[in-house]
């Protein structure tokens, strides 16, 4: 099982990241704080002092279709924050 699923690009977390060294990832829905820990120190080689996760229930999205209206379900995702001892970061667009 993969802890870490991927990163969370948005403009807020970039803001984050730039003013308080916090980054943010959609992880395993069974995962717990010291396993992300982990997880992320052995990934980037960083050390972590500080986590925050929020579990998101799914939801029923519909839209209007030609033929009427459509629903779906989006499922169900864990997010956590990761904040960073001064002076590490962490760089998601090096592997481009």
């Amino acid at each position: 099982m993969s802890i870490i699923v991927k990163p969370l690009l948005t403009e807020k977390m970039t803001k984050q990241a730039e003013k308080f060294n916090r980054y943010g990832f959609y992880v395993a829905t069974k995962a717990n704080k010291i396993e992300i820990k982990e997880a992320v120190e052995k990934m980037y080689n960083v050390t972590v002092t500080g986590i925050r996760t929020m579990n998101t229930p799914g939801k029923v999205k519909s839209r209007m279709k030609r033929s009427g209206v459509q629903r779906a379900r989006v499922g169900k995702f864990k997010k956590a924050l990761v904040e960073l001892k001064q002076g590490d970061a962490i760089d998601f667009y090096s592997n481009i």
